[in-house]
């Protein structure tokens, strides 16, 4: 009924707006080929790091071995993105095809209120003391933490933790050469870094910057992590670093606390599952509100023949926006830390509410936002997130997304330490109701509370084939635009056929119900498709933009591993 419903309303439109864009007669895009490896690959958005991730794997470390290591090489190589200043999301499945979520997301220090970064005027404060930059923005860090369950439970064990963490230090003890589009985004960002002493003097070297090429070492960085690789993950938490850290907190009016960094724990979390066309989808809980997303998205395309409209097509784009438009709202009213509030994830991800949403999509028109709400009633993330996948020889694979939430987090180094700082305050509902950086309408659930972890976008997400063997695994930086970039990387391969490389840099769409508008990329949208989703009623971003990058590793027919890099941001997977 709705694929005769959904003809129906295609029929009026005209044929150049839903012309597909061009592909050879294989019916593959032209865009680059994945990597390929006939034994393991990393994919990360740095290839010093996807090589160091190989070298472990190579030396008889397992895929979270080598995930561990490729974290920390990011701390060093990719600052912008990389860290042991923030947190993020692990998933994992290995090759006995148990699964494991490890949550080492950000939390709210003890002295965090929930009027923390409101005026007396009610207002939210903005520049120094907000939740976006300085000191008071950053939550405590769980990166190390999470690595360190991630070691104790789920590593080779062939391999000391020493091991791991030796890339790095010796990465920012010699330095690696300034990449182009590195010493560009510094440059952008002079005014902001320059604020503070050690991230002045550091990265952009007191205001004269780096040329492309210079070798670029981090002497601070590498006392630190030789501090952990000689005592382990507990030194940062209840050592000279987190020392270090306090000190220089309580100097600047910050409130992270030394009790905050000895307390802070990463916890597992049972991932959560759903099917779509037949195939397993093992996703990220809250809080990331990725998962739930996603799936409730697929969920209600799912209803829908896809295939059938192409990849490219305004009509898909259409369903696309609709469906994330009604799972966007309901993650502004119902999602939030499950330790502090209730989530109906079960509901939520409910077939028979998926068919209850799906029904209230108009297909010839867009539904205004203000007209949505969330569906049922229970008890601006930015680009500084980055992404990495690891799979090896033994099938295991992990799918990680960590971030500092801005592009250089706080913009803030801890003194003597080399270590920059998360603005992960900024992904609380600082005033609920009120919109983030990123636009983002948050609720009451994910209010800022001690000890709380804000609610997140990130979404590590594994897909197996309907006979249970591992078919790809995939995630993306880019604040809320992650799980768009998801959604449509997974649609393409499993509709529309794509390997996961094609199916990464396909174009594609963000909708995320408030404000009203969709997100369009520069390039790959015909001004017919635009001029047809206009008429439908959707409203547009003044400009277009790039939605999120994507970073995956797929596994063909005959057991090869094939690993891709958004061709929308610098990386390189390898593989062996």
């Amino acid at each position: 009924m709705l694929r005769h419903h959904l003809r129906a309303a295609l029929a009026g439109w005209t044929l150049a707006a839903l012309l597909f864009a061009y592909a050879p007669a294989s019916g593959r895009p032209f865009w680059p080929v994945p990597v390929r490896g006939k034994h393991a690959m990393v994919a990360s958005q740095q290839e010093i790091a996807s090589q160091i991730g190989i070298d472990i794997l190579k030396r008889g470390g397992n895929a979270v071995d080598a995930a561990i290591a490729v974290g920390l090489a990011l701390a060093v190589a990719y600052p912008q993105a990389g860290n042991i200043g923030g947190g993020g999301f692990m998933l994992m499945r290995n090759a006995k095809g148990e699964s494991h979520a490890i949550d080492y997301r950000e939390m709210a220090p003890k002295a965090a209120r929930r009027d923390v970064f409101v005026d007396s005027n009610k207002k939210l404060i903005q520049g120094e003391g907000s939740s976006t930059i300085g000191y008071r923005a950053s939550g405590v860090p769980g990166t190390l933490a999470g690595f360190d369950l991630a070691f104790r439970k789920y590593a080779s064990h062939k391999l000391k933790w020493a091991d791991l963490v030796r890339p790095a230090r010796l990465l920012a003890q010699n330095g690696y050469a300034q990449p182009y589009s590195v010493t560009q985004l510094l440059k952008s960002y002079d005014d902001k870094l320059g604020k503070y002493e050690d991230s002045k003097r550091i990265f952009i070297r007191g205001g004269n910057g780096y040329s492309e090429g210079e070798i670029f070492k981090q002497p601070e960085l590498a006392a630190t992590l030789a501090r952990i690789e000689k005592a382990g993950a507990k030194e940062f938490y209840n050592g000279r670093t987190a020392q270090l850290i306090a000190d220089d907190m309580k100097a600047h009016g910050g409130l992270i606390t030394l009790d905050d960094l000895k307390n802070y724990q990463a916890k597992e979390r049972t991932p959560i599952t759903g099917t779509y066309r037949g195939n397993t989808i093992i996703t990220m809980p809250p809080p990331s509100s990725g998962g739930i997303v996603l799936l409730e998205v697929l969920n209600m395309l799912e209803g829908f023949d896809l295939k059938t409209l192409g990849y490219n097509s305004a009509a898909k784009y259409h369903l696309v926006a609709e469906a994330e438009r009604r799972a966007f709202a309901d993650r502004a009213d119902l999602m939030g830390d499950p330790d502090f509030t209730t989530v109906p994830v079960q509901a939520l991800l409910d077939k028979t509410y998926a068919a209850t949403r799906r029904s209230s999509i108009n297909l010839k028109h867009a539904t205004p936002s203000k007209e949505i709400r969330a569906g049922q009633e229970a008890g601006r993330e930015s680009n500084d997130t980055t992404h990495f996948t690891v799979v090896d020889k033994e099938g295991m694979v992990v799918t990680n997304t960590y971030t500092l939430n801005d592009l250089y987090g706080s913009q803030v180094t801890i003194k003597g330490t080399g270590i920059l700082m998360n603005d992960e305050m900024d992904d609380f509902a600082a005033q609920p109701g009120t919109p983030n950086m990123f636009g983002l309408i948050q609720g009451e659930k994910n209010a800022v509370q001690p000890g709380k972890r804000p609610l997140s976008s990130m979404t590590p997400t594994i897909v197996l084939k309907p006979d249970g063997t591992l078919w790809f695994a995939l995630g993306a930086r880019g604040g809320p635009r992650i799980i768009s970039a998801v959604i449509q990387a997974v649609i393409n391969v499993i509709d529309h056929g794509m390997d996961i490389q094609a199916a990464i840099d396909a174009p594609r769409i963000h909708h995320q119900w408030m404000p009203d508008e969709m997100w369009y990329e520069p390039s790959g949208f015909s001004p017919d498709t635009i001029a047809v989703l206009a008429e439908m009623g959707h409203k547009f971003k003044k400009k277009p933009e790039n939605v999120a990058s994507a970073t995956g590793i797929m596994i063909d027919d005959k057991g090869v591993r094939l690993g891709a890099v958004d061709s929308r941001s610098d990386g390189r997977a390898v593989g062996y």
